[in-house]
């Protein structure tokens, strides 16, 4: 069973406490984070900085498994939507949420068959987790920030080059059963846990037969921190964070939105530390048309 949430908690508040995860318990990870998302969806983009930043404080605690949950109907919205509607709903939300995605894609170099990315990422799962999400970010990437068609078969090969992937599995992979029935699986577990909203989290406790909380929509940060705390029992302290350069380095490519969001500096003061970072030649500046990105550029 699945307990829907909007960020309030119904239980106690949980205790602070350091101590009752071992060693062991850390390296199983008590909790399972399900994202449910849809790789062309700009609010699903702007859930980005939020992740990031839960990773880097919590993410001892807890395993992400994206989920891929567009539904059919909004997986063909180039076909049934105005592509003018289209773009104000991106700039709206770009202007709402500070994670820039250019509406003028769908005017200029519309998405021509949106259910493509979505097998893509299943593809580029097959060769693990972790270059699945790789895949899934520089595909968000190319088409927030490039606004470029990321169905056409050339930009795919584009983003597996960019994150190493071997570009002969991928490829027959992408034309294979498997990717297909793995999307097939992840919109079947879209239905069953009654996924109505995207993005959505689900977090289960592994170690304990409680019920799973789920999140529908995007909020601030402090909600997501919220309903973890409640499925740990606990209010662990946040792991100390990395040193910028060091975050950049790791990340390689990142908006001012996640560094403000991250390290919790205002939009003045991230700008501020970046350009120290550019005058020493660590980073590029890649102007967006609602933000500013930054590549790391540095040994």
């Amino acid at each position: 069973m699945i307990r829907k949430s909007t960020g309030a908690t119904t239980s106690s508040t949980p205790k602070t406490d350091n101590t009752q995860y071992g060693f062991s318990d850390l390296l199983n990870k008590p909790i399972e984070i399900y994202t449910f998302i849809d790789p062309l969806c700009p609010e699903c983009w702007s859930l980005e900085p939020y992740l990031k930043k839960l990773r880097l404080e919590y993410g001892r605690f807890f395993k992400i498994k994206p989920i891929i949950s567009g539904k059919l109907s909004s997986l063909n919205l180039a076909k049934t939507k105005n592509p003018k509607d289209l773009a104000k709903a991106w700039n709206r939300t770009a202007s709402r949420t500070g994670m820039s995605c250019d509406g003028d894609l769908w005017l200029e170099n519309p998405v021509s068959l949106p259910w493509l990315p979505s097998i893509a990422i299943k593809a580029a799962e097959l060769q693990g987790g972790k270059a699945g999400a790789s895949f899934l970010r520089k595909l968000q990437e190319h088409l927030f920030v490039n606004k470029e068609n990321i169905s056409n078969d050339e930009i795919l090969i584009q983003c597996a080059k960019e994150v190493n992937l071997d570009l002969e599995e991928f490829q027959k992979d992408l034309s294979g059963e498997t990717a297909k029935k793995a999307l097939q699986c992840d919109l079947k577990l879209t239905r069953e846990m009654e996924v109505d909203e995207i993005p959505a989290i689900v977090l289960f406790n592994q170690s304990d037969e409680q019920e799973g909380i789920k999140v529908s929509g995007l909020y601030p940060y402090d909600v997501y921190v919220k309903v973890l705390f409640e499925m740990l029992g606990s209010e662990p302290n946040p792991a100390v964070k990395p040193p910028l350069k060091e975050f950049l380095k790791y990340y390689h490519f990142v908006a001012s939105k996640e560094i403000s969001v991250v390290f919790n500096w205002s939009s003045e003061q991230t700008q501020k530390e970046m350009k120290k970072l550019q005058i020493k030649r660590l980073v590029e500046k890649m102007p967006a048309k609602y933000d500013t990105f930054w590549r790391y550029i540095g040994n």
